[in-house]
């Protein structure tokens, strides 16, 4: 069985490389300790499809997080640090509870502060037997030295390309340098897994799926890294497009981030995913006060489906 001791001597997981000594109660950015911690976990039913499934994705909310977005839903655990500490027994224990739940995968939604802790316990469950697709659930913000590193742990990876701007990044989640290493992260992501791909029953078991979070004001952003992704990886690599942006949090408190997104504004992003001829992947839908739930579904202007 691997052990996290090594990593977490000098914490250098994520882009931010805090360097901090982990075993010794030293705290970097996202403030991780030595033991993982999680908010909650259970089969969920609101992801693309092919994570979802019929029977629900294995999800696992891990607390901390390596960005400080002042818009986060999830900011109780993300940075505030709620949720409760498990150790490697503890923690496999989950991953066997969901999968005796016939959940169709292990869904891991921030795992970056803890990838030693989660590959020690992974280890153990799959020595075991007791082994489903791993689905790497990331904002994007990915050091690419710790995605080799894990690489083994994953089978698809469902990353976020949410700004193509430094000042946006900077002001919407305190990192400058997000841009930058998301679009080498998900270049990587592609060149190691490729396209999706899906079981006779159209379940993800390998492959990546891009999220593009329309965010207020932001809507050129979205299009620029669809610009992006057409050009540098194609459109072969499945889109999900989200409208699910709610001032949460510290948003509230200053503009554009204050309000809701606009009806022209989401339209303009739809409107490029199908002038850009990606044609796989989802767009949720429009409603004003929606949910998170995503749904594929064929555009009105045509020409989106499901892979």
């Amino acid at each position: 069985m691997r052990s996290s001791h090594g990593q977490l001597l000098s914490c250098t997981l994520c882009p931010r490389q805090c360097g901090v000594n982990r075993l010794e109660g030293e705290l970097g950015f996202c403030r991780a300790g030595a033991q993982a911690q999680l908010y909650r976990y259970a089969p969920h039913h609101g992801e693309e499809p092919p994570i979802s499934g019929s029977k629900g994705s294995g999800t696992l909310f891990f607390s901390r997080c390596t960005l400080s977005c002042l818009y986060c839903q999830n900011h109780p655990w993300s940075q505030q640090g709620e949720g409760e500490h498990y150790d490697t027994e503890r923690l496999a224990g989950v991953f066997r509870e969901l999968a005796q739940a016939g959940c169709h995968n292990w869904n891991l939604v921030s795992p970056t502060p803890w990838l030693p802790q989660i590959a020690e316990a992974l280890d153990q469950v799959r020595g075991e037997g007791i082994n489903l697709p791993v689905v790497y659930n990331t904002s994007g913000y990915e050091r690419c030295e710790s995605l080799v590193a894990y690489e083994s742990l994953v089978d698809v990876y469902l990353t976020d390309l949410r700004y193509a701007s430094a000042a946006s990044s900077e002001a919407g989640s305190r990192a400058a340098d997000y841009v930058d290493r998301a679009r080498e992260a998900l270049a990587l992501m592609l060149e190691r897994l490729g396209p999706l791909q899906c079981d006779e029953n159209g379940i993800a078991i390998s492959g990546v799926v891009c999220r593009l979070l329309v965010l207020p004001g932001l809507a050129h952003e979205v299009i620029e890294n669809l610009g992006w992704l057409a050009d540098r990886v194609g459109v072969e690599v499945p889109v999900s497009v989200m409208a699910q942006y709610s001032p949460a949090f510290r948003a509230a408190e200053q503009q554009p981030w204050n309000r809701r997104v606009a009806r022209d504004e989401y339209d303009q992003v739809c409107q490029a995913v199908e002038s850009l001829g990606f044609d796989i992947g989802w767009i949720q839908d429009f409603e004003g006060d929606v949910d998170d739930d995503l749904v594929g579904h064929t555009m009105p202007q045509g020409g989106f489906s499901e892979p």
